[in-house]
C-alpha cells in the first residue's frame, strides 16, 4: 500500500512539475512574440 501510495505521489508531483515547465514555456514564447522596440522609443521620448 505505502508504494502504491509513493507511485501516486510522484506522479502527481511529475505532473505538477510539466505543468508550471510548460506555462513559462507558453510564457517565455509570449515574450518573444512583444516587440520591445517600442519601449525602447518611449524611454528615449523620456
Amino acid at each position: 500500500m505505502k508504494l502504491i501510495r509513493r507511485i501516486l505521489a510522484l506522479i502527481a508531483i511529475l505532473a505538477v512539475a510539466i505543468r508550471g515547465i510548460l506555462s513559462f514555456l507558453t510564457w517565455f514564447e509570449k515574450q518573444e512574440e512583444i516587440d520591445w522596440s517600442d519601449d525602447e522609443d518611449l524611454e528615449e521620448a523620456i
